[in-house]
């Protein structure tokens, strides 16, 4: 189990441009800034990016400890 994590984990960073894709509007915007501005876009998408992740993490944390106590 452990090794296809290993293995899928290493083919997502493999290929960042097959799943960074973004909208038009957010790319015409991002061509647009300059340094600082670019910096704060990146840093909103990061802190609105938090919640769902977070929770996702919560609920795997979850799953994986109720797993291991029925082993």
């Amino acid at each position: 189990m452990r090794k296809w994590l290993l293995i899928l984990m290493f083919l997502g960073m493999a290929a960042p441009s097959a799943v960074a894709q973004g909208c038009a509007v957010c790319t015409k915007t991002a061509t647009n800034l300059d340094e600082k501005g670019a910096k704060g876009l990146n840093g909103g998408i990061l802190y609105l990016a938090m919640l769902p992740l977070g929770i996702m993490g919560t609920l795997g944390v979850i799953w994986w400890r109720r797993n291991k106590a029925d082993l």
